[in-house]
């Protein structure tokens, strides 16, 4: 009998966010709604791709100056850098040093997965801490990198706010060179996130423990309605001369996921 080099494959468990959306498909309520996936839709349930999208489309199928040659390593130049400012601001020390640097990757899953393999295999971190609760594919990508994964508390259940005294003493117990996930913004999943005052103070205890943190930047404009005010957090540990690593994504503002 020959075995299959396949034959220890077996289903893995749905994923939750297209198990709904399957479900949806599928239920014949005519007043159904998909609060599933985190991607814009018209009143009639169907996907809608903004009019700026539509038009920057049109811009390039028109401009035969552009082809589909490999990129650079690092990705299309013009648009990291674009990128980087949209994040760090147009006025950044950083960026006119050339302290700031930045590369592509396939999505916001991609940055964050490039961020936590360089820390493993590059900068030797062992441990990172992840907010309770927390986007489940954080601890999936930690686990991929082989990081001990910790936990810090986050979200009060009882008081329905952010647990920040808990936050700190739970941070203040991790290792030097820990890593550390944030979320720049529109915490994911309880949509709140921490005051200025706070950030400062959490800024300053990471900084003191030698902490590395990594933000998670996938909703910038979605908290505030402003692109400037949802980077605050980032600009603060920049201006505090922190180093960090962003991983940025234009999935939600831009309704880019393929």
């Amino acid at each position: 009998m020959v075995m299959s080099f396949f034959e220890l494959v077996h289903d893995a468990p749905p994923i939750e966010v297209y198990a709904l959306t399957e479900a949806c498909n599928e239920d014949k309520d005519t007043h159904k709604v998909n609060l599933g996936v985190g991607a814009y839709r018209t009143n009639e349930g169907q996907p809608w791709v903004l009019p700026v999208v539509r038009t920057v489309e049109s811009l390039m199928a028109a401009d035969h100056n552009l082809d589909k040659e490999y990129l650079p390593v690092s990705g299309i130049d013009t648009m990291c850098k674009a990128a980087t400012k949209l994040v760090l601001g147009e006025d950044c020390k950083l960026i006119a040093s050339k302290k700031a640097d930045s590369c592509q990757t396939l999505g916001g899953t991609g940055a964050v997965y490039l961020a936590l393999q360089f820390l493993s295999n590059i900068s030797k971190c062992t441990t990172v801490y992840i907010s309770n609760p927390s986007w489940p594919n954080h601890k999936g990508i930690s686990l991929l990198v082989r990081l001990n994964i910790k936990e810090y508390r986050y979200w009060d259940h009882s008081s329905r706010k952010v647990n920040f005294t808990g936050m700190l003493e739970d941070l203040n117990k991790a290792p030097e060179r820990a890593i550390v996930i944030l979320h720049a913004c529109a915490h994911n999943p309880t949509g709140t996130d921490l005051s200025h005052d706070q950030w400062k103070q959490l800024a300053l205890l990471i900084q003191d423990k030698k902490l590395f943190p990594v933000f998670d930047m996938a909703y910038q404009g979605f908290a505030s309605g402003n692109l400037d005010n949802d980077a605050w957090a980032v600009r603060l540990f920049a201006s505090m001369g922190m180093e960090m690593f962003v991983a940025q994504s234009f999935s939600k503002n831009f309704g880019l996921y393929s």
